[in-house]
Formats: C-alpha cells, structure tokens, sequence
C-alpha cells in the first residue's frame, strides 16, 4: 500500500496561486527528493502535507497518508498525527530547538504530548533514540542544551525528535544546507540507515543536486509551483526531458573561467597568527584555562589572486576571517595589509582597503534603508567621497557591474531575492574599489541557479576590476571552480595548501582526501548515472 499520494495538490495564499496541480507518491521504506529553485514549491508541499500553512491558505486535491486523507482531518486530528505519523526535520537547527531546555526534555516532549508511555519509559526511549541518530549519553548526557552542541549535534537532536514515535513518514526540510561536507554526509548516512532500519517513507526538499543524486530513489523536480518532471533518479538524470532540469544539472556543475592571476605581489601576509580564547571555569568541553582557536597560520595572498579557505565547521576559519578584519586580537604573530598591521585600531586609511560580504545579505542590510544608502555605507571611511552627480553615477557604475539596474537604487532590500541581495551586498564591497574582499559563505545559502549566476559574476568582476579576494565556504565544489590557490584548515591549523586544481586533484593531507570523499558529487551522465 502506498504510505503518501499527494494528487492534484492546488494551493492559494489568498488570491495568489502557489501550487499546482502536484501529484506525487512515497511507498513505505523509498526516499523520493523534491528539487528545485528557490520560491518553486517545494517547502510549501511538505508544510501541506503536515497540514501546517497560513490562515489565509486554501488548499484542494488529495493528500493521503496510508489511507487517510489529511486535508479533511481536524486540527486536534492532524495533532494527534504529527511526531506519531509525521516527523519533521526542519533547516536550521537552533531555531527548531527550544535554547531553555535539555536536549534530553525535547526528545522526551513529543512522547509525552502523545502520552505514548509513562515518564520513565519516555526518558528511557529519549536515551535510546539520541544513541540511534549517533549521540550516545556517555558523550552528550540528556541534561546538555542546544548551544553546548555543534550544528551538525543539534541537527542529530531535531532528528531524534522527529523519530522519537517511529513515525511511518519523515520529511526532512533542507536538512543539510548550512552544514560542512562531512557532517552533511554523516547525517545523511544517518538518514539513510533510518530508512533501512525501520522502513519508513522520506521525503527530503532539497537544491541540492549531488544531495538528490547520492540520496534518493526518485526525484519530483519543481518549478513555480508545478511538477515539471518526476522519475527515477537514474532515469530521469541519464535522460532528462524538461530543460527545466537540464538548466538545473548545468548549474550544479557549472565552472567559470577566471583570469590568470598576475606576477606575484603580496597583499595580506597572515604570519604565525594564534588566537586564543578564554575557556569558561566549569566547560563540558575543556579544563579551565585557555582555547588555542588558530594554531601559528601563516600564508600570503598576492594581488589579484584568488585564495580558498576550506574546512569543518569549528576549525577556526571565521576567527582566522574575523582576525584579517581587524575584529578579533591575535596573541601571537601578526597579519599585515598591504605591509601595514591589521589591529582593532586600523587606520581608515588601510580599513578601506578591506570589505567584506557575508553568507545572510539580509540580514547584513538595515531593511529600512533604501539600497542607495545602503552600498554607500563603506564612503564614511574616505576622506573625500563624492558627492551630488559624481556619488549617483558611482552608484548607478557599481549597480550595473553586478547586474543591477541604477534604477534599484531607490526600491528596499525586501524588495529582492536572495541573489539579488547578494549583488547588492557585493555592490557594497566594491563601491569604494577595496584591494581585498572576503567572502564569507556568500553563496552558501543560494540555489544552484542563482548561485551559478553569482559565481559568473564574480569572475566578470575580476576581469574588470582585477580582484584580490578570499573565499571561505564549507562547499568544496564552489572553492574549486572560483579559486587559484586553496588553503585547508583543520583544528586550527592549516593542513594543506596549493593550487586549487593540484589540491583537489592530487591531495596531500589524510584530512584533504577526507573532505574531497565527504562532498557528494553529481554523477558522469556519460557513463549513466550511479
């Protein structure tokens, strides 16, 4: 018997229409992946399913979960079902979990809501689940909180929440995006084996394509609210039929074409940098007395190059970034921009040769402020900027170099998608023409479209305007086709460095090797998919 028939699902927010028409289904023990871009429907068609949409949502069509159709239940019905039926796994962690309770008290929530057994047998079964997703009581005692945890931890936690009942369907919403490779392909292991083990249906929403590719055994692909395509992931990657998912495949393997770097000419010099922190006097996980966060680092980007920073998540990447910024003291070595020291005190003078763009753009912007004001920011640190006719035509100038229109300058930031945001955020860096950019996970957070199109740009950018940057991101595939040279991080340390191309091709380091076996990878359509 079928576990999930989603037939004909339409669905309107008030007059607008958001789904149409979409039908797919999940037998018991298969993993079927909704894929597409961003606004295409496909976190709106697992908040259906769960019955969890807006006041103003009118839904039609069938949803129906081993024989009962979800859309005619009550709410006190639909309760009754989520956590015992449905388990769901939401995208980011720390917002699913309550900050002000144990881990321990949030498994064991949703066994008592549906006073599945006594208190006892729940702390009992809250044990033996968070054992199951891989957090075992002698290492991660029920009594830890949320923020004691690392992101890929408290992912394991919403997981064991969400099994907690053995629920006969789980959906996973994104449940790997803001994750490093290695813990991405733990937690999909992980829910993999659940599958196996307990034969339930998992449906996972993601971008990702490699994701789908290693994950799934069917794809439902989705565009505006429509399936365009629907298949077996063999099948429908070795013949693909909508140029939908052609586009899609494209973008997720797409590569740039950057300029040749330039004679070598040093820039920022990171020379045996350390930092340490202050360990608190009871910390469950060091004794008392001080956290060496980055370990004697030294490397030199040169102008006009192109440097990769790749590494776990806790591998000390964004104090390293944090310290090259000026925001964070160093307790040994020292970071020089273009021959001067990087201090919390840096002169505007060599401040304004640094900027930086961060992974959230929206939440790097003041949302009541138009764009205009907002890609000028940076002009308080010159000593002269323009002003009148001369500071329009610079903004309308650095609009258009990101492929924005000058007209853009006067609309809100919530008035954009999140790639549009992100032009607008590189705008910002690039308006005052720094010598360096970092990029912080700029494109972490994009689908595989729009951050192909980011990409793109990026290497337009240095073509015209000879960018030096730095380029942090967990997502191995990105560094490899946006970066000339690669600098691998572990615990601290820098493991491993070199061309990008010689580092991924020929790595080195047990640890290089690691991450590039971790990053799931889409398969050789010449030689079928796997």
């Amino acid at each position: 018997m079928t576990l999930l028939d989603v037939t004909r699902l339409s669905l309107k927010i008030g007059c607008y229409p958001v789904l149409k028409d979409v039908s797919f289904h999940i037998e018991p023990g298969e993993i079927v992946a909704v894929t597409g871009e961003s606004g295409s429907g496909k976190s709106m068609t697992a908040l259906a399913v769960m019955q969890l949409l807006p006041e103003q949502a009118e839904a039609k069509g069938y949803i129906t979960l081993d024989g009962t159709q979800l859309l005619d239940q009550s709410e006190a019905q639909m309760c009754a079902l989520r956590g015992q039926s449905i388990g769901m796994v939401f995208q980011e962690p720390m917002t699913a979990l309550n900050p002000v309770k144990t881990i321990g008290a949030q498994v064991m929530e949703t066994i008592l809501i549906h006073k599945a057994m006594p208190r006892g047998q729940a702390e009992a079964r809250a044990r033996e689940v968070l054992e199951r997703v891989g957090l075992p009581e002698d290492r991660f005692p029920l009594s830890r909180y949320p923020h004691e945890l690392s992101g890929g931890q408290r992912q394991r936690v919403v997981i064991a929440m969400a099994i907690a009942l053995r629920p006969k369907l789980l959906i996973a919403d994104e449940p790997t995006t803001a994750l490093d490779v290695t813990t991405q392909a733990q937690i999909l292991e992980l829910l993999k084996d659940l599958v196996e083990d307990t034969g339930m249906g998992l449906l996972i929403i993601t971008h990702d394509l490699a994701v789908v590719a290693d994950l799934a055994d069917r794809i439902v692909v989705m565009r505006h609210g429509e399936v365009v395509e629907t298949g077996g992931t063999r099948q429908l990657l070795r013949h693909m039929r909508h140029p939908y998912t052609q586009m899609l495949f494209a973008a997720s393997s797409h590569r740039v074409a950057l300029p040749e770097p330039p004679a070598p000419a040093p820039l920022l010099e990171v020379r045996n940098a350390v930092r340490d922190y202050k360990t608190p006097r009871k910390s469950l996980f060091a004794k008392p007395g001080r956290f060496r966060a980055v370990k004697d680092v030294s490397f030199t980007l040169n102008r006009g190059e192109r440097l990769g920073l790749v590494g776990e998540s806790g591998c000390g990447k964004s104090t390293l970034t944090r310290a090259i910024l000026g925001l964070e003291p160093l307790q040994g070595g020292e970071i020089l921009l273009d021959g001067e020291p990087v201090t919390a005190r840096l002169d505007p003078a060599v401040r304004r040769k640094l900027q930086v763009v961060f992974q959230d753009p929206y939440g790097s912007f003041n949302p009541r402020h138009r764009v205009e004001r907002l890609i000028t920011e940076p002009f308080h640190m010159l000593p002269d900027p323009p002003v009148g006719a001369a500071r329009r035509d610079l903004i309308a100038e650095t609009l258009i170099a990101v492929g924005m229109k000058p007209e853009d300058a006067g609309k809100y930031i919530h008035q954009f998608s999140g790639g549009q945001r992100q032009r607008i955020a590189i705008a910002r860096a690039l308006i005052t023409r720094p010598e360096l950019i970092i990029f912080d996970e700029a494109v972490s957070a994009l689908d595989v479209s729009v951050r192909a199109r980011i990409l793109d740009l990026l290497a337009e950018l240095c073509a015209a305007y000879s960018l030096t940057y730095l380029f942090i991101s967990h997502d191995l595939s990105v560094v490899r086709t946006i970066t000339d040279r690669c600098l691998v991080m572990k615990q601290g340390e820098i493991v491993e460095q070199g061309e990008t191309e010689e580092v991924f091709s020929n790595p080195q380091h047990p640890y290089t090797r690691q991450l590039i076996a971790a990053a799931p990878v889409l398969p050789d359509l010449d030689q079928g998919a796997a």
